[in-house]
């Protein structure tokens, strides 16, 4: 990987596991959209041949050294973006269901929003996606939890085709979910203040292999993610009142300071003098 130069360098990040099946289709197709911009593949300690077809077809490549699961795999990308100094990074899931015509989309409204998170959605502009039973009820089941904990309507928050600017990169470099991580990351940049943005994408069927979220791992998802989601929001809400608490005492701390900074300045030149016995004593020789 080469630093990139200009202020609004782009990389393009593939989180893979296992996914040699798609995985070259996946990087031809970002390039070609995206004639120059760089595709980082961060390969999750793939036992198949994920990596020699992602270099084949043109990408750098992260290789972990264990396995991390999807949120770390993400971060890992993320930490090396920012440490490398690019403006914004885009993340395209490894499966192929991520279309990557939509990708420019979302680079113009990371530009021109100002928005630290730009999701690509399939719902938000009733583009006609579909999806399973139980994943649909999934997702409409957190637009109900997130709706108040953001403050505002997220119509696609499972969603990883996500792009993200430098200051986003500057707080998922440092600390990001390990696992599950799209909906917790929203409840991260809430917390600090950032904004998001949702536009319209179209998302394929995934063609080869499996998703990761299957059967029982439905109930475990949603257990591990309200949790999660929880915590982050109990997390910053404490940090928030310890932080009000604080700026509170300076105030009465710099009072209490000045007020006897000027009682000491007081007994100055305008000052009465002392009238005890020892200053009767001198008048009195």
């Amino acid at each position: 990987m080469t630093r990139p130069t200009g202020p609004d360098s782009l990389l393009v990040i593939v989180p893979a596991f296992n996914e040699e099946g798609a995985i070259a289709s996946v990087v031809s197709s970002v390039r070609r959209h995206l004639p120059g911009v760089p595709v980082l593949v961060i390969d999750d300690c793939s036992s198949d041949n994920t990596i020699p077809a992602a270099r084949a077809a043109g990408a750098s490549i992260l290789p972990l050294p264990h396995h991390l699961g999807l949120g770390g795999c993400v971060q890992a990308g993320y930490k090396l973006a920012y440490e490398l100094g690019y403006a914004y990074v885009i993340r395209v899931d490894g499966d192929g269901q991520h279309d990557a015509g939509d990708i420019p989309r979302i680079f113009e409204r990371l530009k021109t929003s100002g928005c630290e998170m730009v999701i690509g959605s399939r719902f938000v502009a009733e583009n006609g996606s579909r999806t399973g039973t139980v994943r649909w009820l999934g997702i409409r089941f957190f637009r109900a939890v997130l709706r108040p904990i953001l403050g505002k309507p997220v119509h696609d928050p499972t969603s990883g085709f996500v792009g993200v600017n430098r200051r986003a990169l500057d707080v998922f470099s440092r600390s990001f979910p390990l696992e599950y991580p799209e909906i917790e990351a929203l409840v991260v940049l809430q917390r600090r203040a950032f904004r998001f943005e949702e536009v319209p994408v179209t998302m394929r069927p995934r063609t080869t292999g499996r998703s990761s979220i299957t059967g029982l791992k439905s109930l475990y998802y949603i257990v591990h993610v309200l949790l999660g989601v929880f915590v982050n929001v109990l997390k910053y809400d404490r940090r928030f009142h310890r932080a009000q608490r604080e700026s509170s005492r300076k105030p009465a701390l710099n009072v209490a300071t000045d007020t006897a900074g000027n009682t000491g300045r007081d007994a100055g030149p305008n000052a009465r003098p002392n009238a005890g016995p020892s200053a009767d004593r001198g008048v009195g020789g």
